[in-house]
């Protein structure tokens, strides 16, 4: 998953070896009762809450800084760092209160400074991520009213300027990276001072980061001393962890809780919207040719992928545009390619393409990527198609197909969350997008995208978005599999799970609730 927004990182994975019915090495002793112990299948790929677009980096980067406002499940937004947020009659300013008597970790006040100073980071296009801060290539300004208020000035109206702008954007603080020339790596020197509840104590690579209870949190009190992120890569040893208490939680497949039962753990689970798909590249010479990537999907079989990796429907829904399902924008009036392995064939050979061989990348700690990569070589091969699989660790995948002109895979597995509103897929679908891994330009695509987020009415912004959807369903550069439920396993000793609020990308809206 890369998720949110991408990033090129570099970072080093250790992978972790246990033999069935051993214990974890020393550095996995037992969880104490002051610590909270959530095992994670991947190191991280950035704590620069700047550029960072990984699920345990953005995972990092909630629980030690703090956003303006959280987006839950159902779209709507709750207050963190701000109290409001005011909208102009003419839409095209925003005004944000800011909470009072917040302090950083070091002990230093918050205020409109660092809000300014870190909206000023994400816009600059030198750190790789400011797309959401332009409207149609027209930059948005942010400037201070006082020390408790800001406001961000639109250079045209914009649906989906609120949520792009306020949400999801971790707050760093000034007096801390004033003098700082570089934000556009995976990490901010020194790293750990934030207003979150905790903050960070150490990170070995590979292994663990380890985080200590801010005393200056503006919330209550975080109940626990420690949140450590335990890195396991393999879930075999994540099962075995689970059930010794040697970890507090996880998230599981299906097809691992049968293995778990009895051992005094809770199951939960709960919605991401997320968007788990095949990508094709389309920058490599076989697959530059549409038919070709129209026959690849005819041939799969997504309903098949999903109940061998989720087993039952309650944990999956099936997508069929690049929005998930339960987006209120999305349509099932677009190319859906149902299985038709017969049509594959025809459009091969229309193509004059024989002997077709495509190099599929996936996500080595990820076992559903890992059956839906077997199946798809399986399905394909029927349709005379031959897939070379490749297991990667998760890092130097999302290096690879975020390297322009990338050659090394033509095919390869991912998955995105990227909120309500579809002006906020831009990144991925949009000629100049920062994550267009498909490396797919169409005038048309872009000019949809504006049009719809400069619509004056909700039913031609509906229409406007339906043929989006349409033409990115058939351009074939992403074959939707499906909208995952994750399902979260935790020690029942652990206490505060309601207070702490389920929440896409973090787990947790708020980890200082979590206790035991």
């Amino acid at each position: 998953m890369s998720i949110k927004k991408q990033l090129l990182a570099a970072s080093v994975l250790t992978t972790v070896a246990l033999a069935v019915g051993g214990s974890l090495s020393p550095v996995f002793a037992d969880s104490k009762s002051d610590t909270f112990t959530y095992a994670i299948s991947s190191d991280l790929e950035s704590t620069n809450p700047i550029t960072t677009s990984d699920r345990w980096g953005l995972t990092f980067d909630n629980i030690q800084y703090s956003p303006l406002f959280h987006v839950e499940e159902n779209g709507s937004l709750t207050p963190v760092l701000a109290t409001k947020d005011t909208v102009s009659s003419d839409g095209k300013t925003i005004t944000v209160d800011l909470r009072q008597g917040v302090k950083w970790s070091d002990g230093q006040p918050f205020t409109a400074d660092d809000v300014v100073f870190t909206y000023q980071k994400l816009a600059d296009k030198a750190n790789g991520n400011s797309d959401k801060f332009y409207i149609n290539n027209k930059p948005i300004q942010i400037e201070k009213v006082n020390d408790h208020q800001v406001k961000f000035i639109l250079p045209e109206k914009s649906a989906s300027a609120v949520n792009n702008l306020v949400t999801e954007n971790f707050i760093i603080p000034k007096h801390v990276y004033e003098n700082t020339k570089d934000f556009s790596g995976s990490s901010l020197t020194p790293g750990n001072v934030g207003t979150g509840p905790y903050t960070l104590e150490s990170y070995k690579q590979g292994q663990e980061v380890r985080f200590v209870r801010n005393d200056n949190y503006f919330g209550e009190k975080p109940k626990l001393k420690h949140v450590v992120l335990r890195i396991l890569t393999d879930s075999n040893t994540t099962d075995i962890a689970l059930k010794k208490g040697e970890v507090d939680a996880s998230f599981v497949l299906p097809t691992e809780l049968k293995n778990l039962k009895g051992h005094d753990l809770a199951v939960h689970a709960f919605s991401e919207d997320r968007v788990g798909y095949l990508g094709l590249n389309t920058h490599v010479k076989k697959l530059a040719n549409k038919s070709v990537r129209q026959a690849i999907f005819y041939a799969l079989d997504k309903n098949e992928m999903n109940k061998a990796a989720y087993l039952d429907k309650k944990y999956y829904n099936t997508p069929t545009s690049f929005l998930p399902p339960k987006n209120s924008f999305a349509t099932t009036d677009v190319a859906a390619y149902k299985t038709n392995v017969g049509k594959a064939k025809a459009l091969l050979n229309k193509a004059g393409v024989k002997n077709l061989t495509l190099n599929l990348g996936y996500t080595s700690g990820d076992a559903a990527q890992k059956i839906q990569g077997s199946l798809i070589a399986s399905q394909l091969s029927k349709a005379g198609i031959k897939v070379n699989v490749e297991a990667v660790d998760a890092t130097a995948l999302s290096t690879a197909i975020h390297k322009k002109d990338q050659t090394k895979y033509d095919a390869f597995l991912n998955g995105y969350i990227m909120g309500t509103d579809p002006y906020q897929y831009t990144p991925l679908y949009t000629s100049t997008g920062f994550a267009n891994y498909w490396q797919y330009k169409d005038p048309t695509i872009d000019k949809l995208f504006t049009k719809g987020d400069l619509e004056s009415s909700a039913s031609a912004r509906q229409a406007t978005y339906k043929k989006l959807q349409q033409k990115i369903a058939d351009a074939a550069v992403m074959y939707p599999i499906v909208d995952n439920k994750k399902i979260l396993v935790m020690n029942k000793d652990v206490k505060g799970f309601s207070e702490a609020k389920t929440l896409p990308v973090y787990t947790f809206a708020d980890w200082s609730k979590l206790s035991k």
